[in-house]
């Protein structure tokens, strides 16, 4: 039976401390490895379990293996959203188990940041590069004319270019968007940037310094977002796409150009990519979860890897509702 292999699954305070962890994001074999302190092999065989028990879903990426917990949307059921509740629970009244849950939690925040600020000293290293290296790896005209193509059917509106590195998305979009917010975390880029953008009306453009996993703007701010080979060094991608969720105006646009999902490792420690790209399914699945509606996308080949560009808009909860009564009625 389901609910004696959940209770099996259960009966371990490793695989506890597992559970609480992947309630809080997606995360890598080897990241739980570092957190929990245990070999790879002990925590793939705790991982095995919970598998088994219907309480995480695997998903492998190269030679990763990322976990996250089994949700509605996930080959998830009320019998394991009722044990992810139970632990939430347990962790407010054990006191031992609380501790322990708040150290794996400090512990992962201090892998998380160890690794931002990996990827941000090699975008500092090679920023005056970054058209260069990116040019290697996708064929941008291409790549440009169907982002066109996907976003031509209505004004761009207020644009948000979120990792604008040198600012060539800002630049391309110009003519096309009322106003555009290039934001970068790294100073360097927005330097570089600023220099290829400085002969486009001020007006025109704004230069932010800023982190897409806490956006510096007031909510329903922008009518487009666009995120340009960025969103692979996030270590969640939910959590970006949280936050462009929350800027976006009802009916706004998302657009996501990024790599199909590939096995070139090597990109993971030349270039600091945490994701080698994404499958269609799981990206479309990620952007229900947070709140858009996505279209079929368009998938370009390349000599190495593929490029592809996602489009969804942000669901109005209020019209949807407006739009279930009229159907009623």
């Amino acid at each position: 039976m389901r609910i004696e292999a959940i209770l099996r699954a259960l009966g371990d305070t490793t695989r506890l401390r597992i559970m609480r962890l992947l309630g809080t994001m997606e995360l890598a074999v080897g990241e739980l490895s570092q957190v929990l302190q245990q070999s790879q092999p002990r925590v793939s065989r705790h991982a095995s379990i919970l598998c088994d028990a219907g309480l995480a879903v695997r998903r492998r990426e190269g030679s990763w293996i990322y976990l996250r917990a089994a949700t509605d949307n996930a080959g998830g059921s009320p019998l394991t959203a009722s044990v992810a509740r139970l632990l939430s629970i347990a962790e407010t009244e054990d006191q031992e188990f609380a501790a322990q849950c708040e150290e794996d939690r400090r512990q992962l925040s201090a892998i998380r940041q160890a690794r931002e600020g990996k990827a941000a000293e090699w975008f500092e290293a090679h920023a005056d590069e970054w058209d260069d290296l990116r040019r290697r790896h996708s064929p941008d005209d291409q790549v440009e004319a169907a982002l066109r193509a996907a976003l031509d059917d209505e004004p761009l509106g207020e644009m948000l270019d979120i990792g604008t590195g040198t600012g060539r998305m800002a630049e391309i979009f110009t003519a096309d968007a009322s106003r555009i917010v290039a934001l970068d975390k790294s100073l360097e880029m927005l330097r570089v940037a600023r220099a290829k953008l400085q002969n486009l009306p001020a007006d025109k453009i704004e230069l932010v310094q800023g982190d897409f996993l806490s956006l510096p703007f007031d909510a329903s701010s922008f009518d487009t977002v666009l995120f340009h080979q960025v969103l692979h060094y996030a270590a969640d991608p939910l959590v970006p796409l949280r936050e462009a969720g929350r800027v976006l105006r009802p009916g706004g646009r998302i657009a996501i150009v990024d790599f199909a999902a590939h096995e070139h490792e090597e990109l993971r420690e030349r270039f600091q990519h945490t994701r080698l790209g994404f499958e269609d399914d799981h990206l479309a699945d990620a952007l229900r979860q947070t709140g858009f509606a996505p279209t079929a996308p368009v998938t370009l080949e390349g000599d190495t890897l593929a490029v592809t560009i996602w489009v969804a808009r942000r669901i109005d909860p209020l019209g949807a509702r407006n739009m279930t009564r009229k159907a009623a009625r």
